[in-house]
């Protein structure tokens, strides 16, 4: 089990400081602009929470776009990104496996790793389109490059990421994961 509520926090710090001029600028996830990764970011909570917890989820079916985005848009995804940290602060919820949907089911300890990753890559991708430090916490870091190392490669579907961007050996861990998921850190 992993706790991925330090990741979840210091996500809602990052949207905290993202300015509403700043949702039409580019992103290092080149299919979105900040206001289409924050949507995103909405939509895979409350997907991932809605996959431990069993239900279905409010959003499943919605194509990110800043668009979606209403006046409280803060609000609304700092408490997705709380229920998503403590839905997956059960053991239980570790254990077994998951139709995620379109046919793809994965063991839940696996899907509880690709939230974690959301979270940490996408956080890296708004700090660094809005000008803040990603500072992720270290053991999400590593929790998700010990995931990304062996499953990017091997990815169910794998047009989600880039290709893999080389770094040196020793390159800091938040510079791993992002360039394993495509991204030139």
């Amino acid at each position: 089990m992993i706790d991925l509520r330090p990741a979840c926090h210091r996500m809602i710090e990052i949207l905290t400081g993202v300015d509403d001029a700043q949702l039409s600028h580019a992103t290092p996830c080149t299919d979105y602009s900040v206001g289409d990764l924050i949507d995103h970011v909405d939509v895979v909570a409350d997907g991932f929470t809605a996959l431990a917890l069993r239900k279905t989820s409010e959003s499943a079916d919605r194509e990110p776009s800043a668009a979606n985005l209403g006046p409280g848009w803060r609000n609304v995804l700092v408490q997705h990104l709380w229920a998503l940290g403590e839905a997956w602060d059960d053991p239980a919820v570790w254990q077994g496996g998951t139709d995620g949907g379109g046919g793809v089911e994965l063991a839940n300890d696996v899907w509880g790793k690709i939230a974690l990753t959301e979270v940490v890559v996408h956080g890296w991708d708004l700090a660094r389109a809005t000008g803040q430090p990603v500072d992720m916490p270290e053991e999400a870091v590593r929790h998700c490059l010990d995931h990304v190392a062996v499953f990017v490669p091997n990815a169910p579907v794998p047009e989600l990421w880039g290709p893999a961007v080389d770094v040196p050996a020793d390159a800091p861990l938040i510079d791993r994961v992002v360039a394993i998921t495509g991204r030139t850190p």
